[in-house]
């Protein structure tokens, strides 16, 4: 018998095609099986993912994910900063004083919501700060006489003077219904008194709708706000951080030149 090393070339040969042809043909099984079984709803054969892409995709769906992530958190990060920056700027506009307290206007204007809010607006109107005033967004169950029982040292004769709005329900329509009342009345400036942390808001929705009126800030400052480290207090930090996002979308609303509010000229319930 010859040695292992001793076998002629051509029958060497072809026991390496031999061994490349079963390899083959199990490769077909294989992936025939794999096809039979994702017709007939099994999972594949192919434990490692190889043959049917699905190792590849894994690592490519993990890639995607972390270069998502890499972009995303980022500009997360920014707009974050941004608004807190925003947020602090708000705050210290809420507890500025205005110094413009002396200014005479046509008219005041007094958003409900407080009854610190109409006592000043009246008191306003006693020193002769105008001529009217427009107590805008009042419970449509609430006249003149209730609403003086909550103000001490009322003048009868201011009675006149005062106008009642009971159709606004929000800021924006306090706008709305407030440009009605001025327009019928031929009025060019008014002051505008709300609490301090409604007035960003307040001007930015009455600089909307009072195009060609001067409007003068008149805040009041209650005194369950907390303006000094207010970011320490809860309620405090809570609604200006509210206010701020109205705030906002107040400031946003005006810009866009497709949104035209309209008054629904109805009792706010």
């Amino acid at each position: 018998m010859r040695p292992a090393d001793s076998v002629p070339a051509v029958v060497q040969s072809g026991r390496n095609q031999g061994r490349a042809f079963v390899r083959s043909a199990l490769r077909r099984r294989v992936v025939d099986s794999a096809g039979s079984g994702s017709r007939s709803g099994d999972r594949p054969v192919d434990p490692d993912g190889v043959l049917d892409g699905s190792k590849n995709f894994e690592a490519n769906a993990v890639t995607a994910m972390k270069k998502t992530v890499r972009i995303v958190l980022p500009v997360l990060g920014v707009l974050f900063a941004l608004w807190l920056c925003g947020l602090f700027w708000f705050a210290a506009q809420v507890s500025r004083v205005p110094q413009n307290s002396d200014v005479k206007t046509d008219a005041i204007v007094a958003l409900t919501g407080g009854s610190l809010r109409v006592a000043a607006a009246v008191d306003l109107l006693k020193r002769n700060k105008a001529e009217k005033l427009f107590i805008s967004g009042v419970n449509e169950k609430v006249d003149w006489i209730a609403l003086a029982e909550t103000i001490n040292e009322l003048p009868d004769e201011l009675g006149d003077r005062i106008t009642l709005g009971h159709v606004a329900c929000n800021t924006r329509e306090n706008a709305l219904e407030t440009k009605e009342w001025i327009d019928r009345n031929g009025f060019k400036s008014v002051r505008l008194v709300t609490a301090s942390y409604h007035m960003p808001r307040s001007m930015a929705e009455f600089r909307g709708a009072l195009d060609g009126v001067e409007i003068v800030p008149n805040p009041v400052f209650p005194q369950t706000v907390k303006h000094e480290e207010w970011w320490k207090w809860r309620g405090t930090f809570v609604l200006i951080s509210s206010e701020y996002m109205k705030f906002l979308v107040a400031a946003i609303r005006r810009v866009l030149p497709f949104v035209r509010p309209v008054l629904n000229n109805t009792v706010c319930p």
